[in-house]
């Protein structure tokens, strides 16, 4: 990323690090010790201001009032990746799916499954993205680069 632009936002799961770059597009959101999650670097510039629709929303969502982000997101990942990020879009506040049905969802083999979840392990955008919707086929807690507290936490609060 060139001319990033970061806040950090304390929250129930603990602090969140976003960014944007020229685009105002949000780029990522992740957590302290997340699995492949961005740590700031030196030549990024604080802008708390370029976050405000980020910040309200989050805001909302853990207060239980916003069941739905209306943010201009941003990613950049392989076609397949994309494609499974959109995937995650469509998996509403309250519901769980499995990577088994991510992956028909996109029409990918059986067989791909475990790229499914590799996909949804490398999703740079924790939360507004909801990964944490994504269980294993037996219904079991699987895998969350925030770590499965964090996915149990942010279930419960959608009523899970």
């Amino acid at each position: 990323m060139t001319n990033v632009h970061y806040t950090q936002l304390d929250s129930p799961v603990g602090q969140l690090l976003l960014t944007t770059d020229e685009s105002g597009a949000l780029t990522s959101l992740s957590v302290p010790g997340q699995k492949g999650g961005v740590t700031v670097q030196p030549d990024w510039r604080p802008a708390p201001d370029l976050f405000r629709d980020a910040r309200d929303q989050l805001a909302a969502y853990f207060a239980g009032e916003l069941k739905e982000f209306q943010l201009e997101l941003k990613t950049s990942g392989t076609a397949f990746r994309e494609q499974v990020w959109d995937a995650l879009d469509s998996v509403p506040y309250g519901a769980t799916t499995t990577y088994g049905e991510i992956a028909a969802r996109i029409g990918a083999s059986r067989a791909a499954v475990r790229a499914v979840g590799g996909a949804i392990g490398a999703n740079p955008l924790l939360i507004v993205r909801p990964c944490h919707r994504v269980i294993g086929a037996d219904g079991s807690l699987t895998g969350y680069a925030g770590g499965l507290e964090r996915k149990l936490q942010l279930l419960r609060l959608e009523g899970q």
